[in-house]
């Protein structure tokens, strides 16, 4: 997703062109315009509406370039101040403000919020940094929960070192692929047998 420096750029969609902001120092690492079209290829590459989660959401490129392919809304969730800042002025660059909710907080407080509010996502982005691996607590956590629509569909982003389980509970991985340092898994329901 970074196209120089601190900048990015919306891949395709109804925002496709509009210049991001990154997040400032190097605790937020960005994903590639490479691994984001092919993210997008892979789950998408457009919607029919929808509801999103960004739960490691950095700049928040992932879930604008959701809504950008025609999510109805997406929110985001970062535990970094900077990051949410960003995420707020990269909103207003697309004019995505009615479309959106942003929270500061960590992962384990957001899903407790969630879950007292009976939400359920169509999408749900999982781009934690490397070093700090939560990815198969978040997805035991997601299915146990109930988080998942039936149709719905998570997207991990990690190291490519990191190596997920085929399955977890009722959720499948679906697809599996490397960029270099950085693998996709993709799950979504068992029920639902919908290759992709």
């Amino acid at each position: 997703m970074q196209v120089s420096g601190d900048f990015m750029r919306v891949v395709s969609g109804t925002k496709k062109g509009k210049i991001l902001k990154a997040v400032p120092g190097s605790s937020t690492r960005p994903t590639t315009d490479k691994v984001k079209e092919a993210i997008f290829n892979i789950i998408g590459p457009y919607f029919d509406g929808g509801l999103g989660l960004d739960l490691f959401a950095g700049s928040g490129g992932l879930g604008i370039e959701a809504l950008s392919r025609g999510a109805e809304k997406v929110i985001f969730v970062d535990r970094d101040g900077k990051a949410i800042q960003t995420i707020h002025e990269n909103i207003r660059i697309c004019g995505l403000e009615e479309q959106t909710e942003v929270y500061r907080n960590d992962a384990d407080r957001a899903i407790k919020a969630i879950l007292k509010r009976e939400l359920a996502f169509d999408y749900i982005f999982l781009d934690p940094p490397y070093r700090k691996q939560q990815l198969l607590k978040l997805l035991q956590i997601i299915d146990e929960k109930a988080l998942l629509t039936d149709k719905g569909t998570i997207l991990c982003e990690h190291s490519s070192d990191v190596s997920l389980p085929d399955s977890v509970g009722r959720l499948v991985q679906r697809k599996h692929e490397n960029y270099g340092i950085i693998s996709i898994s993709v799950y979504g329901s068992a029920e639902i047998n919908k290759p992709i």
